[in-house]
């Protein structure tokens, strides 16, 4: 494997490999924190807090990793009855006004995160500055904004066709259930 293609691997799924790490990380912190006051009768003073700090993060990667999918919720139901190519530019405006959002935002925040926070806003148990938490806003917001210009780049120039994730999903239920009731009316094989 070269070298090219696992850095593009990584690339494609660096925000699935940071959610898995958060939810694992956070999860199994949240745990103890269970175990701990359950049978030592203690806490962990910092447990909570960066337990809810990294569900946040966990969050907006999220978002940047459903971005990176083209499994945003959307409604596009409506563009169903125009022409083909009247959908295509309704989406693709749709995407250059999330797009011009996204980085509007990343704006507002790094100014917010680098210019106007407080260096003494600290958190409650931890101690470290808020800036460091509050980075995940033009972090994430950045992602999001080059996910959105790759997907659309793969799509109308790669020629990548992108299945809704829920759509796939709903048709494995439906195999399941065809294939379940179809077992209920064939007859059971004869016993030797």
């Amino acid at each position: 494997m070269s070298v090219g293609s696992v850095m593009k691997n990584f690339f494609d799924n660096f925000e699935s490999y940071v959610c898995r790490f958060l939810l694992s990380f956070f999860i199994t912190l949240l745990f103890a924190q269970i175990l701990s006051r359950e049978f030592f009768q203690h806490t962990i003073p910092w447990g909570d807090e960066l337990a809810t700090y990294m569900f946040v993060w966990f969050a907006y990667f999220g978002a940047s990793h459903a971005t990176r999918k083209a499994a945003h919720n959307r409604v596009t139901f409506q563009f169903k009855l125009f022409p083909k190519l009247v959908e295509t530019i309704s989406l693709l405006v749709a995407d250059f006004i999330w797009l011009c959002f996204n980085l509007y935002f990343v704006y507002l925040s790094s100014d917010f995160v680098f210019n106007k926070m407080n260096a003494f806003w600290k958190s409650q148990t931890l101690g470290i500055q808020m800036k460091y938490i509050y980075l995940i806003l033009p972090i994430a917001f950045t992602l999001m904004s080059i996910r959105i210009i790759q997907v659309n780049y793969l799509k109308f120039f790669a020629g990548v066709e992108f299945k809704d994730p829920d759509a796939d999903e709903m048709e494995r239920s439906a195999k399941l259930m065809v294939g379940d009731s179809d077992s209920e009316t064939k007859p059971a094989p004869a016993k030797h």
